[in-house]
């Protein structure tokens, strides 16, 4: 039994319980379009999806995904959740339900704001205002998107742009710090720095008795000469393991390694620190937020939602974004990403990583979609399967500053190698997330009983 579970394949210097250590990979272009002007990146270190059970068992159709909930799930007769679901839709109009969902995410926005202002000198304070409103920003973006037949276009596609801006803007400082401190212990890892103090402890824990046994010591030396001086260091030679040189040569150029990802990590991060605090005070952020306030209150949606029944308008929508995101998802490699160790993810080629970014924005369209619609039912698939996403971007972009470090001038060999190393091992991270993404998404077949 592997160490990440049954049938998983894991690699043995990768921390269990979560996307790390599961190795698959490949990549072919496709995907759908407009997903990225729709969701706003972030949130680096995590989404807010919802952790629960695997849903493997629950109905799929064929290609692995399953349709959203607007029918009985145990039949067609209104009982169940997806009963309950259309029964709610159909009693409200497709204002009502998109105009409710606006004002709460609006008002979640402005009190963010609110807080990352009163946050002052609390810079975890700071942080965690603009992490919940870029949360805001990206259900808001996302919904205008999604439902873009139902609002007045001019004005979605104009905050669509301005909440893309400033989530973008805010989200470089933190991951910025996400990928220092990924980095800072992806190459603690590699050294084994943790591991070497206790064999050295150990050793001389082992080597104190003889010591102190001079009197043993001197006997046998006298009755035995120089043969057991050659046996005791042949003895203690056997014992001591023999230093592997593509780790000493690692560890010769990991700190120097270190220091200059952190300098250059820092110095990105304080210039997205001042972009950040720059943009903030800006008129058009003055703008965006005026915006959204205005959002709060009134929606400006088209005549057409307060015409029409939530079960009518919304549902075909919302399939319409699920599709998309399975016809991204059916362009993608995934037989291949199922074989463990295929190493086809090594290579760092922004046309590999794009389709997959891709589908990671699509994941999040069709999630925010469904918690429109049903807010009281989350998708735990699709927040799985975001996570793993994130974690494939998380590992993309690492790898692509060991890289950048890598090609800084005039740096020692032994700098160089541990940097390439470092990329190696993010790259093999991305082979994790994409084998990960595909044990979520595909449906599992049942195991025949002998």
């Amino acid at each position: 039994m592997t160490p990440g579970g049954a049938g998983v394949a894991q690699r043995h210097d990768q921390p269990t319980g979560g996307p790390a250590g599961l190795i698959g990979t490949g990549y072919e272009l496709g995907g759908a379009r407009g997903a990225r002007s729709a969701v706003v990146d972030g949130p680096y270190g995590g989404d807010d999806g919802t952790h629960g059970p695997d849903d493997a068992s629950r109905g799929r159709d064929g290609d692995g995904r399953r349709p959203l909930m607007t029918h009985g799930s145990a039949g067609d007769d209104g009982t169940g959740p997806g009963g309950d679901i259309s029964t709610a839709l159909a009693a409200r109009t497709a204002e009502e339900v998109l105009a409710g969902y606006l004002h709460q995410q609006s008002a979640d926005f402005l009190r963010s704001l609110r807080l990352h202002r009163e946050s002052g000198s609390d810079a975890e304070g700071a942080g965690e205002a603009a992490r919940q409103l870029r949360r805001a920003a990206r259900r808001i973006s996302a919904t205008l998107h999604t439902f873009h037949p139902l609002t007045e276009e001019a004005w979605a596609d104009q905050l669509r742009s301005e909440l893309g801006w400033l989530s973008g803007t805010l989200a470089r400082e933190q991951a910025c710090a996400a990928r220092r401190e990924r980095l800072m212990a992806a190459l603690q890892r590699l050294t084994g720095r943790g591991e070497r103090p206790d064999r050295s402890d150990r050793s001389d824990r082992q080597s104190r008795p003889d010591r102190g046994k001079r009197g043993d010591r001197t006997t046998t030396s006298s009755a035995t000469g120089p043969a057991a001086s050659t046996a005791g260091t042949s003895t203690a030679t056997s014992s001591t393991p023999a230093a592997d040189p593509d780790d000493g040569a690692l560890a010769a150029g990991a700190a120097r390694a270190g220091a200059l990802l952190d300098r250059q990590l820092t110095l990105a991060r304080t210039r997205a620190h001042s972009a950040a605090l720059q943009a903030l005070g800006s008129s058009r952020f003055h703008a965006v937020a005026d915006s959204v306030a205005v959002l709060a209150s009134e929606a400006p949606l088209a005549r057409t939602a307060a015409e029409r029944s939530a079960g009518e308008a919304l549902p075909p929508l919302a399939e319409q974004a699920h599709r998309q995101l399975a016809e991204a998802v059916a362009a993608l490699p995934l037989s291949r990403a199922g074989y463990p160790y295929n190493a086809a993810a090594l290579s760092a080629d922004q046309r590999q990583d794009a389709p997959w970014h891709q589908v990671r924005m699509l994941v999040r369209l069709s999630r925010y979609a469904r918690e429109v619609i049903a807010p009281e039912y989350a998708d735990t698939r699709l927040a799985e399967a975001g996570r793993a996403l994130e974690w494939h971007r998380d590992a993309a972009e690492a790898a692509a500053a060991a890289a950048a470090a890598a090609r800084t001038p005039r740096i020692a060999p032994a700098t160089a190698y541990a940097l390439g190393v470092l990329h190696a091992d993010q790259r093999h991270e991305v082979e994790a997330a994409r084998f990960a993404f595909g044990r979520v998404w595909l449906p599992r077949t049942p195991e025949r009983k002998s």
